[in-house]
Order: C-alpha cells, then sequence, then structure tokens
C-alpha cells in the first residue's frame, strides 16, 4: 500500500471517491447515504476541532460508542490530529472504563449519548489528567465546562480552519507509519486488561495482508455489525473497506441484522461464530417444523451441495449432477440467500473458531464463510482462508507478509509487521509474549495441513489435564456441542478432575419448546434446568452429539444455569469467548457438587 497513514489513506480516498457512498446508516425508515467527500470533511474538521481545544501530537482520546458514522469519523479524525486513539467498549460499567482511561493517560473521551456520557462525567474529577468529555448525540446539557457536544467541536474545527488552512494536510504529512496510532484493550480472560499498542503500519501491512487471499473492491457492500471497539472490526469491516472505497453500511443493531441484510444487501459480512451458529440452529429448527415433504426435500437439496462441493474441487462435475444441483439451487439454496440479502458473496469470521460442520453447512447451500484467524497483538490478521479454496477446521494458510511457525510444545509463534508494538507501560508482560527473536507466542495450539493451512487446536492455557493425566482440547468438543439447538453458551470443565463435565447455558425457548412436547411444563428457567426430565433431554442430546468421541473425552456430568452469561456480568468477553477462570470462580460450589460421587 502507498499509504504513509491510516489518515493519508482516508483523505485520499476521500477524493478519488468523492460522491460515492462511503457509509450508510438508517434514519427512521430510510437508509442515507454519507460520500466519500462528506466522511473527509467530518473527519478533517474532528482533527481541527481536537487540536483548537488542546490536543496535542501524542495525547490520548478515548471512544466509547456504539457502531455509528461518527465512530469512524472520530478514529480517522483523532488520528489525524496525531494523538492516539483508545477504543472502549460501549457494554462497559464505569469502574471498568475507568480502569482504561486511567491507564491510558486518556485527555479527553469522546462519547456517543448520555448514558455514556453518565458513566464518564464523574471521573473528571478522579481522573487529573482527564480535561474534557464530548458527546456526540444532542446537545450539552449537564452545565459542566468540561463536557461538550459533538456540534460545538465540529464547529471550533471551522473556526480553527479560517486562520489555519494548512495545518490539516501538514499533520497527516507528518505521521510516521511506524508510530503508535491506537491502544487497545484486549477484554483478556484472566486479569486486568493489557493496552495493546499498534501502530498505522501494522494496520496497513495487514490491510495488504488480506486483500490477497480474499478478493475484496471497491463495489463490496460490507454490513458492520459487531463492536468496531473490537480489533477484528475495526480492521476488516473499517479499515479494510475505506482502503478499497467500499461502502459501509451500519446495522441498527444485532438484533435487527438479519431485517438490515434485506435491505442493504450487502456482498460481505464480518462476524464472530455465534451469528452463524445461530443461523445454522434457525434454519434447522424451522426445517423440523415444517411437513415430511420439505423435510426431505431439504435433506436431498444438501446432500446434492455436498455431492457438488467434492465434484468441484475434484474438477470433475457431470452434466446430471450439474441439474440436479440446479433443482436444489432454485427451491432450497436461492431461498437461503434471498434471506441474507441475495448478493452475499461471502461471510468472514474471526474472533473464535468456526465449528466445522456449521462451515462445510454453509458451504453446500453456495454460502462461503472465508475463516481468519488472529489476535489483537497482530492488528489482528495472522491467517485467513483463501476464497475458493476453503477448507473447513482450517483458518487458512499465513498472510503473504508474515511468518508463522509451530514451536516445540505446539505453540504457534508468529513474526512480521502485524506484530503490536508492545504492551503499554508493561515490558515485563511485552517481553514475556514476544521473544529476543521477535516471535510473538500465541498462547493457541495449533498444526499445519497438508496444504500449509493452519488448524488450531486450542488455547494452551486452556488444555485439560484430567487426574488421569489425559489431555484434552476443549474447542472441538465445545464446538460439536454449539450446533445444538437447545444449548446456547457451554464452557468444559475437568482439568485435574476425574471426568469431563461442562457448563451449559441453554437456548431456553427451544429447550421449553421441547420439553412441553414431552408433556413437561415449567413456569420459569429455573424451575427448568432444575427439571430431572429436562436433564435427561440435555443428556441424550450430549450423547448423541459426542457418540464418536473418545469415552474420556466425553461430558458424563453437567450443570445448566438458569441464564444466559453476559458482557456486562464480566462472563463473556465482548468477541463471545467464556471466561473460564470467572465461570469456574462463580459456579464452584455447583460444579464441586458434580464430582462430589
Amino acid at each position: 500500500m502507498e499509504y504513509r497513514s491510516l489518515p493519508d489513506m482516508l483523505r485520499t480516498n476521500a477524493n478519488r471517491f468523492k460522491d460515492k457512498a462511503a457509509m450508510l446508516i438508517k434514519r427512521g425508515d430510510r437508509w442515507e447515504e454519507i460520500t466519500y467527500t462528506e466522511f473527509g470533511e467530518k473527519v478533517r474538521l474532528i482533527a481541527e476541532g481536537l487540536v483548537s481545544l488542546g490536543i496535542e501530537k501524542g495525547d490520548k482520546v478515548a471512544l466509547l460508542s456504539e457502531n455509528r458514522p461518527e465512530w469512524s469519523m472520530s478514529d480517522f479524525g483523532i488520528q489525524a490530529a496525531g494523538a492516539i486513539v483508545v477504543p472502549v467498549y460501549p457494554t462497559l460499567i464505569s469502574k471498568q472504563i475507568e480502569y482504561i482511561l486511567r491507564n491510558s493517560n486518556a485527555k479527553f473521551v469522546i462519547v456517543s449519548n448520555e448514558e455514556q456520557a453518565e458513566k464518564v462525567i464523574p471521573l473528571l474529577n478522579n481522573i487529573e489528567i482527564l480535561a474534557k468529555v464530548i458527546v456526540m448525540d444532542g446537545e450539552e446539557k449537564s452545565g459542566n465546562e468540561n463536557v461538550s457536544s459533538f456540534d460545538e467541536l465540529l464547529e471550533s474545527g471551522k473556526q480553527y480552519r479560517k486562520n489555519n488552512e494548512n495545518w490539516y494536510h501538514e499533520s497527516v504529512d507528518k505521521i510516521d507509519k511506524m508510530e503508535v496510532m491506537t491502544i487497545i484493550y484486549t477484554s483478556g480472560t484472566t486479569g486486568d486488561p493489557k493496552g495493546v499498542l499498534l501502530s498505522h503500519n501494522n494496520f496497513m501491512s495487514n490491510i495488504e495482508g488480506v486483500l490477497k487471499p480474499i478478493p475484496l473492491s471497491e463495489s463490496d457492500t460490507f454490513l458492520s455489525f459487531l463492536p468496531l471497539s473490537h480489533v477484528f472490526e475495526r480492521m476488516a469491516g473499517n479499515f479494510v473497506p475505506y482502503a478499497l472505497g467500499s461502502t459501509v453500511a451500519f446495522a441498527e443493531s444485532i438484533e435487527k441484522v438479519a431485517e438490515n441484510m434485506g435491505e442493504v444487501h450487502p456482498t460481505v459480512m464480518t462476524s464472530v461464530p455465534r451469528l452463524y451458529e445461530k443461523m445454522y440452529t434457525k434454519i434447522n429448527i424451522a426445517v423440523e417444523a415444517g411437513s415430511p415433504i420439505k423435510k426431505k426435500l431439504f435433506r436431498w437439496a444438501f446432500k446434492v451441495g455436498d455431492e457438488m462441493g467434492k465434484a468441484e474441487k475434484a474438477g470433475n462435475v457431470s452434466a446430471g449432477l450439474k441439474f440436479k444441483h440446479g433443482i436444489a439451487s432454485k427451491l432450497v439454496f436461492s431461498k437461503l440467500k434471498t434471506r441474507m440479502g441475495g448478493k452475499l458473496r461471502f461471510f468472514i469470521s474471526g474472533g473464535a473458531p468456526l465449528s466445522q460442520e456449521i462451515g462445510e453447512f454453509f458451504s453446500m447451500a453456495g454460502i462461503t464463510i472465508i475463516e481468519c484467524y488472529g489476535l489483537t497483538e497482530t492488528s489482528p490478521g495472522i491467517t485467513a482462508g483463501v476464497a475458493g479454496d476453503v477448507v473447513f477446521g482450517t483458518v487458512g494458510p499465513p498472510l503473504h507478509n508474515v511468518e508463522v511457525k509451530i514451536s516445540g510444545d505446539g505453540e504457534i509463534l508468529t513474526r512480521g509487521p502485524h506484530v503490536m508494538v508492545g504492551y503499554h507501560d508493561n515490558e515485563e508482560a511485552t517481553n514475556e509474549i514476544i521473544d529476543g527473536e521477535g516471535w510473538l507466542h500465541t498462547g493457541d495450539i495449533g498444526e499445519f495441513d497438508e496444504g500449509g493451512r493452519l488448524k488450531i487446536t486450542d488455547r494452551k492455557k486452556n488444555i485439560l489435564v484430567t487426574a488421569g493425566g489425559k489431555n484434552i482440547a476443549p474447542a472441538p468438543i465445545e464446538n460439536m456441542l454449539i450446533t445444538s439447538p437447545i444449548i446456547e453458551q457451554v464452557m468444559l470443565i475437568g482439568d485435574r478432575r476425574k471426568f469431563i463435565s461442562a457448563v451449559i447455558a441453554p437456548d431456553f425457548d427451544n429447550l421449553k419448546a421441547l420439553a412441553e412436547k414431552r408433556g413437561i411444563t415449567t413456569s420459569s428457567n429455573e424451575e427448568l434446568v432444575s427439571n430431572p426430565e429436562v436433564y435427561k433431554i440435555m443428556e441424550e442430546e450430549l450423547d448423541k452429539l459426542l457418540k464418536d468421541i473418545s469415552n474420556y473425552e466425553r461430558v458424563k456430568k453437567f450443570l445448566m444455569i438458569p441464564r444466559l452469561l453476559t458482557i456486562e456480568d464480566g462472563e463473556i468477553t465482548p468477541s463471545m469467548k467464556i471466561k473460564r477462570k470467572v465461570i469456574i470462580e462463580k459456579f464452584a460450589g455447583q460444579i464441586d457438587a458434580l464430582y462430589l460421587d
């Protein structure tokens, strides 16, 4: 890439694509366009406004907001001012936000609305360096002189430009690509989050790396719904589209993703596996509820889809198979594709391992999921599936501009321009993860297949060693279980224990419906999960799903909990990974009880 920095990239493409839609946002019942020219102008005004209010090169500005156009505008605007962006998840509570603002030495915070402002305004008195809160929505009503509105920020920018016409271009031109651009706090499944320092070059090298295996272009429309505070969406759903001149549509909410897909007709979507798991469950439940003919047709179509996939890989598609596949496409697959907007070229999956079964299921219907792998510390891409050569159960080969090797104990190591600058104010932790030769130790266990594609087995620290000395990787087993329509979340237990057990948060609607079919009525989730007959239903489901694995890997006992694990309660990360240590501590008594006899 020929850009000096990310703001230089945005400035160049704002001039190049001018009246093309950079963003789509739903206001009322209408989707409105924001052109590249308007996007570029807002970025410039934000940068000018920030510097007029006292932001200097290297200062930290936090960004606490849900996904919306102003998020991206502020991101590029803060960078263009030479400052460092500190994204903060909008789901965090005030105490967690305080830790990040204090640790990063944030000088300003840009927040989305009054609700987010209320979490931060009290911190103006607690954190000495924190000087200003800027609120995107509406007028500022707090009466606090250190709190102002987004419109006031833009107006400050306009006034500043009158006497400093060339400042913006000079500021962008001065940015060195090796400079730290952002501090992203890992959601961390253990301990306090660490601030990952990433440079412009980290991201730009990663953009260049992913565009080789994944054919994206300016004609693509992305639907963005994962939090932009997460490195995966910020890179794949924000920096990549704007590097290409593509359009980004902002989903109204996670609940409205399906509806929004039908309205904006995206060609590309990035998501964590949970979306695909939910879609898979929904499709299968709809089929099971259908007539015997509908079930038969569905199974036949997927059998044909499977045959077609294998024949295409072997380069041997017969005329008869082609004819059958045409019928399957018309009667079954086209309906699924229409639900996804009708123009989808592929999904991109990251953030956690995708179940092989779910990847293959969508592939049979002609819907491709390209799986990528990486960490916050690697900006994030390390590997990516190659369009047209996706092998499920793997995360694709390493990007062409990164190195990957497997250490003696099976750990995945990586080196290259994607590796972070280090952890903010934490040299000890930096030296623990990056060795003297520049190899970053991912903490993941993996291996290469014969085609050079990486296969992730599990997290190194998640490997369960039973009391009998058996080593068990929980992720593949959890991925088998998550395909069940009655399981929403699952976590295996068994380290230094006699056998494998599990904590299960059921899909309450589906489990309740199945229980009622068997004549079991319950009035609450608590009653549902404590009913012995319901326990038997879940036990049957586990036995069915795990019948093909070794006896010592199977779940012998389990605890069903009466609610879903949440980000707000600190039980899962924003990318939907379960915090194992937190769950083991929270349910310690009930887990211990599983092993009493």
